[in-house]
């Protein structure tokens, strides 16, 4: 018994050290096999220098898993490399030539983001989450973690022992930037195969990347090619009986009010196919690992980047597999 509990805390403590100051100097280790033990210094460097770079790693966690992996190929590639997805030294050393500021910031805790009102448990079904007013945050470390990009797994392991719904708490989180993008979208590609959506600007460049989820049994996504019809912040969700989505037992159409963990997220773009469109998500986690019901589901913050490129009219081609 002493000998599981042992190997139980061991496991639960992270393979590098992950104060602020060591994140901010992490360098590369010389075996590639370290980059893929805990919650690794390199690869959190990586995962904010390619979210700046607007090429998404979807949810900032420390780990070098599929979505990251698929940033960085989206990296070599517009950097004349052959896109292996791997974080070897020339990468690095190119993505580090991105940007001098830290990764790691403190970030004092204000009254906004622990004001609320928070839901204290998302319902898990859908039928449950129509009675709410609102789809808020379910804690301030959601929405804290969300406003970084960060895991709330995360957040918490650079945190230990922090308070995050304490005002005028000081805390470590990601440098991540929050000016406008300067890409608009004049063509986007939403390819099924590897799960990700790619946007290209007017001379044809790609200006933005994510990770998504696209499509589901139920509900597949579209091919060929469809347009952006609109753009809603804080968008309902309404519920099509004639959908049949699994777990959802009712053949009653239903509302479920605005919020951040509302189904669709913080942004519906509308497409020219009557019920699909590119939205958030309450569950950044899932991204590019489930299925969505046939749209296209991105974090809510890639989708608020994807919103202020488009504009009514642009092309969205589904790339089948």
């Amino acid at each position: 018994m002493l000998l599981l509990a042992a190997m139980s805390i061991a496991a639960a403590v992270p393979a590098h050290a992950l104060d602020m100051n060591s994140v901010n100097a992490a360098k590369l280790p010389s075996n590639a096999a370290q980059l893929r033990k805990g919650l690794n210094p390199a690869v959190i460097k990586a995962q904010v220098l390619l979210d700046r770079a607007y090429l998404s790693p979807g949810e900032i966690d420390g780990r070098l898993a599929e979505n990251t992996r698929k940033a960085i190929a989206l990296f070599e590639g517009g950097h004349g490399r052959s896109p292996d997805g791997k974080l070897a030294s020339d990468v690095w050393s190119d993505l580090l030539a991105t940007s001098e500021e830290p990764v790691l910031k403190e970030f004092r805790i204000g009254d906004s983001d622990v004001k609320g009102p928070f839901l204290g448990k998302l319902p898990s079904k859908m039928e449950d989450m129509s009675h709410l007013q609102r789809l808020s945050y379910t804690s301030a470390g959601q929405e804290i973690a969300e406003k970084f990009h960060m895991s709330e797994n995360f957040l918490q392991a650079l945190n230990p022992g922090k308070s995050f719904d304490r005002n005028g708490e000081t805390i470590v989180v990601t440098n991540v930037t929050d000016n406008p993008p300067a890409g608009k979208a004049a063509r986007i590609e939403v390819d099924k195969a590897k799960r990700e959506l790619r946007v290209y600007g007017d001379e044809g460049s790609l200006v933005f990347a994510a990770p998504a989820m696209i499509g589901s049994t139920e509900k597949p996504a579209p091919s060929g090619t469809l347009k952006v019809t609109s753009v809603t912040h804080n968008p309902t969700y309404r519920y099509n009986p004639a959908y049949h989505f699994k777990g959802v037992h009712t053949d009653r159409p239903f509302t479920i009010r605005p919020g951040p963990n509302n189904p669709v997220g913080v942004v519906w773009i509308g497409l020219s196919r009557e019920g699909y469109g590119i939205h958030g998500t309450p569950d950044p986690s899932k991204v590019s690992k489930n299925a969505s019901h046939g749209c296209i589901r991105l974090t809510n913050w890639d989708a608020l980047d994807l919103a202020r490129r488009v504009r009514k009219g642009v092309q969205v081609a589904f790339l089948d597999e």
